[in-house]
C-alpha cells in the first residue's frame, strides 16, 4: 500500500501523548490519524482567520 504522506519523528511529552491516545481511542482513530486530524483542524482555522496559505509547487 503506497502513500504520499511524509514520514517524520514527533516527540511529545508523556502527558500530551497519553491524552491524544485517549482522544484517538474515543474517536476510533490511530494516534497518528488523530494528530493529523488535529493539525488539519488547526490549519483550517488559521486559514479562515488569515487567508489561504499559498504553497510553492
Amino acid at each position: 500500500m503506497t502513500t504520499n504522506k511524509k514520514v517524520f519523528t514527533l516527540r511529545l511529552n508523556e502527558n500530551n501523548f497519553e491524552k491524544i491516545k485517549i482522544i484517538a481511542e474515543k474517536n476510533k482513530r490511530s494516534i497518528a490519524m488523530q494528530i493529523e486530524y488535529l493539525i488539519e483542524q488547526h490549519i483550517d482555522k488559521y486559514e479562515k482567520e488569515n487567508g489561504t496559505i499559498q504553497l510553492n509547487d
